[in-house]
């Protein structure tokens, strides 16, 4: 990472942090670039160790309204240094109306996790995520920016179309039978790896429309008649 860039992540981190928060911001880390997307690359965000959920917490309170997001720096099992748990960071994320999303890896005793606002209309909910929130609710932790994005996505549809994680789906009736009556495209997708597979459920499961979806199921066999995967 440039020094400049250094300089840079330094300056949004040093700005956003309350002046009683003790969280690292690790200016020397090295560059890890996300593959290109709409979001922040990790030299537009901060990179903070979080020694604890409060911490966290704090942060969230002073700057989820205004920060663009940031990288977590958190630590592995092996590592002596505390960090808040990925678990524990995404709990405290949903509360304010934030979300995780990609995970790189930094080094022998620490990885990374973006967390950033969720973006309205556009981010799906996962399954796991709305009994999260279930949970969090009963417990009194959610806050009005994490209630909100709960409402909107009621009202939207996009929290009745919640997705099933790797472990939780199943192959739907339309899919199934589109599968059966082709006996290729059917021996191709069973021979693949969990997530080749998940990839294919997650986009039929997750279409907005009854003819996307049905698009889709066909697209999908003639791929998977042909050999090909997502």
């Amino acid at each position: 990472m440039s020094r400049r860039v250094t300089r840079s992540a330094n300056r949004t981190a040093t700005k956003l942090q309350p002046a009683a928060l003790t969280a690292e911001i690790t200016a020397s880390a090295p560059a890890v670039r996300p593959s290109p997307s709409p979001g922040p690359s990790t030299s537009d965000l901060p990179i903070i160790l979080f020694p604890s959920m409060a911490s966290f917490e704090t942060w969230l309170t002073a700057n989820a309204a205004a920060s663009p997001g940031l990288w977590l720096k958190i630590s592995k099992k092996s590592c002596p240094v505390p960090s808040i748990t990925y678990d524990a960071a995404l709990d405290v994320a949903l509360c304010h109306g934030w979300i995780d999303g990609q995970r790189r890896a930094l080094d022998a005793n620490f990885f990374l996790q973006r967390f950033t606002p969720r973006r309205k209309s556009s981010s799906l909910w996962s399954r796991r995520n709305v009994d999260k929130v279930a949970k969090l609710t009963a417990e009194g932790r959610m806050k009005p920016a994490g209630v909100a994005a709960v409402e909107e996505a009621k009202s939207d549809g996009r929290w009745d179309r919640a997705y099933a994680g790797p472990g939780q789906i199943t192959v739907p009736q339309d899919f199934e039978e589109a599968l059966n009556a082709n006996a290729g495209a059917r021996l191709f997708f069973e021979g693949l790896g969990k997530s080749s597979r998940y990839m294919f459920l997650l986009r039929i499961e997750t279409a907005k429309k009854p003819e996307t979806r049905a698009k889709r199921v066909e697209q999908y066999v003639a791929m998977l008649s042909q050999g090909k995967t997502l």
